[in-house]
């Protein structure tokens, strides 16, 4: 058994196709194959069920992949374990965030991140919290900036910073027009346009409907931050959009009033996640020194 081998077999679990299994491996499909066979043959059981139809992986199968990610995870670990002792703040690091924050935090941090690790390559992956949690639990990444609460032990958090949310409406919504900061209080029965299931910003803004008296608009759920920020600008309702998502860079939408709340306002508070085992736990603070500082004053620092 060698690591090769097991790649080839990761590659076709993700792919359940040879022939694309042996493209992302960079290798013939009978060489995949023939490696696969091998595997099989050494380990004396059946990982794969195949057909001319589709590519099934057996109970074993399925099991060996979970432990040979582990091991790829590992191995990768052990190669920049070894990077980062010749050159610290070099190699590549995998930064994941959610698609709500990113688009918004990056054009804010990214130029110091450059300024300040020019030798390191930073790769830059939006998904989903639950899918950057487990790919950071797998190895496949290196750190995560999600949305608190997070629970899990294996994981260090390092706080960044607090998020103020904004209510957003339509012109002409009365509370939207109204002078001063608002009290979060005046939400008390008012439909709110939120996102689909699986983004956290959807959990975050039902926890401030429960606390403010606020429900959800019956009807609609917006797959993205801009098709709910379009939706607003078209007259269908108002909603909670965070401070970053309102901040040049980006564009205001004339169709859309801000108003920003009293304090304590309705917020949320971003983390950074690793491993507690992970290689970069040297550097990893320091990049969250980056990201915690946004300039501008837009979000509120938490303590490290």
């Amino acid at each position: 058994m060698n690591l090769r081998d097991l790649e080839y077999l990761v590659a076709l679990h993700e792919h359940r196709h040879f022939g694309r299994a042996a493209a992302a491996c960079f290798v013939s499909q009978p060489t995949l194959s023939t490696q696969l066979r091998k595997l099989e043959s050494e380990l004396g059981v059946e990982l794969i069920e195949r057909s001319s139809r589709s590519v099934i992986f057996t109970a074993v199968g399925e099991a060996v992949v979970v432990r040979a990610r582990r091991m790829l995870a590992d191995a990768e670990d052990i190669r920049a374990l070894a990077r980062q002792a010749g050159t610290p703040h070099a190699g590549t690091v995998r930064l994941g965030l959610f698609p709500t924050l990113g688009p918004y935090l990056l054009p804010h941090v990214v130029p110091e991140l450059h300024n300040r690790f020019p030798g390191l390559e930073i790769l830059l992956i939006e998904e989903k919290t639950a899918v950057l949690l487990d790919a950071l639990r797998s190895g496949a990444l290196d750190a995560a900036a999600v949305a608190m609460p997070i629970v899990d032990e294996t994981l260090h958090i390092e706080p960044l910073f607090r998020e103020d949310f904004v209510f957003a409406a339509p012109v002409g919504d009365t509370i939207a027009e109204g002078d001063g900061p608002l009290s979060p209080d005046a939400l008390a029965g008012e439909d709110l346009l939120l996102l689909t299931e699986g983004h956290c910003l959807r959990d975050q803004a039902l926890e401030i409907c429960s606390e403010t008296g606020a429900v959800e608009h019956v009807g609609f759920r917006a797959t993205s931050l801009e098709t709910l920020r379009h939706m607003v600008a078209a007259g269908v309702g108002a909603t909670l959009l965070p401070e970053l998502a309102v901040a040049p860079p980006v564009t205001p939408n004339p169709g859309i009033l801000l108003r920003r709340f009293r304090e304590p306002a309705p917020h949320r508070d971003i983390v950074l996640l690793w491993r507690r085992t992970s290689v970069f736990r040297d550097l990893l603070p320091e990049i969250a020194e980056v990201l915690r500082n946004v300039p501008g004053g837009l979000v509120h620092p938490l303590a490290a």
